[in-house]
């Protein structure tokens, strides 16, 4: 019989709500010696025995009362009581609601644990619901994916995983390549009631679908792993053509120091933010111009080299002066990435217009005003139509945010491709079932119906505690 656990599932920071939840075939004891129902009481008597009800609390229900270490009153309390297998675990389930401070919350799981219960280990609760058999390892890693949301749509695209989607897909594929699987090791078993002729070319038809649906999956991890870390986004400019305050405009708030003085930026500054529904890793980086002071040199060196890893640059001009060779050198730097350029003091006097940037790049051009707060619409509609290409439903589309899942799925794919290449060699029908077999196991992978107890134990150690 599995142990029972116990750990702080609210977090770790002061609140007015606190969650303590405890599983395993013990949660109920909990509650029977620890709890009484109810107003405090001053007849002894009836404080003998105040909880012979609790084993037969009903599924779902709320008790209020209090906690009591001893003769000793800890907190007022609610308990929520829920019956397997009917729980997030598939186990019985006992969550106390009590004060959010931390000293309390501490107070309340020490005493708990005192009581033949163990602390849950990061993710142990969603590691039960996975061997319980109460969601599969899609639906599991997609519960980290909504805690860890900082987008719309990267929390759009996680509760729809969280519903399933990528579970009814893969599901879906496994089907098909199994119901061809069982086809082929019939008729081989049983040749004069089932025939093979032309079967190669039916086979070939009827795995098409499936290789063109793994290629779709495979090209949707590129957005998948924008929605999950962000768009590595780096702010590229000579010194005051306005990055810091640009990356002031993006955070809401005075993170950067700007001044009048060129060169105040030096390091890189990181931040992240939410623009248009999109993540923005926002790398804040020095002045880019020719210098002789080692500190700011070290600085441009950076600013060049994070450039080249950028996902996406935020060229910042100032368009109130003519374009020099510092500029000119920054137009270099970004060929062949998705840029951005940003004419900036578009409400002072202009020297610099949208065609004489259009002549020198192929990058998006758009008129901004740090001072003014103007363009951040156009802007956060352009990195949206750079990215996703426009208007997309997260919701009502299946897409891989996991590298895990988008290695698998290549595996698979590669796996079908044998299929389609025995075929074309006139191979015998029983080559078809090796690949066919890996394909049909590599995507149980993806959802954890064939997948190995250490690499289960790697996914749930990176939960969050009390998850």
């Amino acid at each position: 019989m599995r142990d029972t656990i116990a750990a702080i599932a609210s977090g770790m920071t002061a609140s007015g709500i606190g969650i303590i939840r405890i599983s395993g075939p013990e949660a109920f004891r909990l509650p029977a010696e620890l709890f009484r129902a109810g107003k405090k009481v001053e007849n002894p008597d009836l404080e003998k025995h105040p909880n012979l009800s609790v084993y037969e609390w009903k599924a779902n229900t709320i008790h209020y009362g209090h906690l009591y270490d001893g003769d000793a009153c800890i907190d007022e309390c609610l308990i929520m009581a829920m019956r397997a297998p009917h729980t997030f675990t598939g186990e019985d389930t006992i969550e106390i609601n009590c004060h959010g401070g931390l000293f309390v919350m501490q107070r309340i799981l020490s005493l708990v644990l005192r009581h033949n219960v163990r602390s849950a280990e990061p993710g142990e609760f969603t590691k039960r619901a996975f061997l319980n058999g109460r969601i599969d390892l899609t639906e599991a890693e997609a519960v980290m994916d909504v805690i860890s949301s900082q987008s719309d749509d990267a929390l759009e695209s996680s509760v729809s995983q969280l519903g399933g989607s990528l579970k009814n897909e893969i599901t879906a594929l496994r089907s098909v390549i199994m119901d061809e699987l069982a086809f082929i090791e019939a008729a081989l078993d049983d040749p004069e009631h089932m025939s093979l002729d032309g079967y190669a070319n039916e086979l070939k038809k009827k795995i098409q679908p499936v290789k063109q649906r793994l290629s779709s999956l495979i090209s949707s991890f590129q957005n998948g792993k924008i929605l999950r870390e962000g768009v590595m986004t780096v702010i590229l400019g000579k010194p005051n053509a306005g990055k810091s305050s640009l990356l002031n405009v993006l955070t809401g708030e005075d993170r950067a120091i700007v001044t009048d003085i060129a060169g105040t930026t030096r390091d890189v500054l990181e931040e992240n933010v939410t623009l248009g529904g999109i993540k923005l890793r926002l790398l804040d980086t020095a002045g880019i111009r020719e210098t002789s002071d080692r500190i700011e040199e070290i600085g441009v060196e950076r600013a060049v080299k994070y450039a080249g890893q950028a996902d996406l640059i935020l060229c910042v001009i100032d368009s109130s002066r003519p374009l020099d060779e510092n500029d000119e050198k920054i137009l270099q730097i970004m060929k062949g990435k998705q840029a951005v350029v940003l004419l900036n003091k578009s409400d002072l006097h202009t020297y610099v217009s949208e065609n004489d940037i259009k002549r020198r790049t192929d990058a998006a051009v758009l008129s901004f005003s740090a001072k003014e707060r103007t363009g951040m619409d156009e802007l956060a509609e352009t990195i949206r139509g750079m990215f996703f290409g426009g208007d997309v439903s997260f919701n009502e589309q299946v897409i891989l945010t996991n590298v895990r899942h988008k290695e698998a799925a290549e595996r698979a794919m590669h796996s079908i491709k044998l299929v389609e290449d025995s075929i074309d060699m006139d191979m015998p029908e029983d080559f078809y079932t090796i690949d066919l077999m890996e394909a049909y196991r590599l995507l149980g992978e993806i959802i954890g119906e064939s997948v190995e107890e250490d690499l289960v134990n790697t996914i749930f150690a990176k939960f969050c505690m009390g998850k």
